[in-house]
């Protein structure tokens, strides 16, 4: 039986619906590339609900105030999750709908003593998150994300990598003519989550008669961020595809970035309702 061939939805648009598509895409692509992490898209998420009028319901609560139909309210959790609420006309026994979307995405997380330093290169040690595809992972320009919480609770965010004049790192990978044993494993297998580590750096720190990259490192976080070695106890550090995300293809007609997924779901509405998605 012949497959039926269906109209591609390109051609269900106006003119007009193709601007508003554009006007969409143009701040979905910002969106992409400046939020990389759950903090990064927590906090996006407050500053485009505090621009439509949602206020903080902690405040709301602390002036003693009782939400009524129409009233816009967020909550932050932990600075990695917010919650929208918009007051409705009917009692909640009614039903709620509900629009939920996660904003984690797969990377790789930098350990709490990361920093060591092996055949002359310094490396920072991870461990992956998300079910990712390990072999992608190697070679490509990945960038630093974060926060770093001081001793005296001075808390310092991390953008590594994504302005154009920032320094990249990287996962390392053997060279193709080297490979031939890593090219006879499964795609499982090529490259292992334990070989996942950063390569940061190689510029020798001269101390008296030794040579170390490590503390060359180390004296670049001290210059940079006012940053001690014991500092990634309490550190949230971790790597991602550097650069924003672009159009694709010759007609733009596509989106090619890190971090998309389809997380977008409905439910927990009354039995007469349709669930939205």
């Amino acid at each position: 039986m012949a497959e039926e061939k269906k109209d591609s939805v390109w051609s269900s648009y106006s003119e007009a619906d193709k601007k508003a598509l554009e006007a969409l895409s143009r701040g979905y692509i910002d969106f992409l590339s400046e939020c990389k992490t759950e903090r990064e898209s927590a906090a996006w998420a407050v500053r485009a609900a505090e621009k439509a009028g949602y206020r903080k319901l902690a405040d709301v609560v602390e002036k003693g105030e009782k939400l009524k139909a129409g009233d816009k309210v967020y909550a932050v959790n932990m600075k990695k999750a917010v919650a929208l609420f918009q007051i409705g006309t009917e009692p909640m026994e009614q039903g709620l709908a509900i629009l939920g979307a996660h904003i984690d995405t797969c990377r790789l997380d930098v350990k709490q003593n990361p920093l060591y330093e092996d055949g002359g290169l310094a490396y920072l040690d991870t461990h992956y998150y998300g079910g990712i595809k390990k072999y992608q992972w190697v070679t490509i320009p990945l960038a630093m994300h974060g926060v770093v919480v001081k001793k005296d609770g001075k808390v310092i965010h991390v953008n590594i990598g994504e302005s154009p004049e920032d320094p990249v790192f990287c996962v390392t990978d053997l060279l193709i003519h080297l490979s031939s044993e890593q090219m006879k494993k499964n795609a499982s297998k090529v490259v292992e989550g334990e070989n996942l580590d950063i390569l940061i750096g190689n510029y020798p720190l001269k101390k008296k008669d030794k040579e170390s990259v490590k503390d060359g490192i180390l004296a670049l976080l001290k210059e940079k961020y006012g940053m001690e070695e014991a500092d990634f106890n309490s550190a949230e550090l971790c790597l991602v595809p550097a650069g924003r995300a672009r159009e694709l293809g010759l007609d733009r007609s596509m989106i090619l970035s890190y971090g998309q997924d389809l997380g977008m779901t409905g439910g927990m509405l009354p039995p007469d309702r349709k669930s939205v998605v």
